[in-house]
């Protein structure tokens, strides 16, 4: 695991939840300096874990998966993350999620 080099990979969920809670804290709360704060926080988080994002407990969940989801904590929000085999040599880090703390997660990964 130490010698594995990721790829890394957004799926279009992870921006629309992104983009929602980035909209809500600029146009509703009218605090796009936190909107910006949190962007960059996330960004940050993501890219720290890909060089090891295999190297954390997964989340276990009451549901049957294929692939072992991963939680990233950021603020109040948390990334949720796979880890896939690719075709080719290496490893994917498939970021899919980013929901609000108090969602129901379950439901929604």
């Amino acid at each position: 695991m130490a010698d594995t080099k990721y790829i890394l990979r957004y799926l279009p969920l992870f921006y629309e939840d992104l983009e929602e809670k980035i909209l809500y804290i600029t146009l509703k709360l009218n605090n796009p300096q936190v909107a910006d704060d949190l962007l960059y926080a996330v960004e940050t988080a993501i890219l720290e874990r890909l060089p090891p994002a295999e190297a954390f407990e997964p989340y276990h969940s009451a549901k049957e998966r294929e692939y072992l989801y991963y939680r990233i904590y950021v603020k109040n929000f948390v990334i949720y993350y796979v880890v896939v085999d690719d075709e080719g040599d290496g490893k994917i880090m498939e970021v899919r999620r980013f929901l609000y703390n108090k969602q129901n997660h379950e439901k929604r990964i």
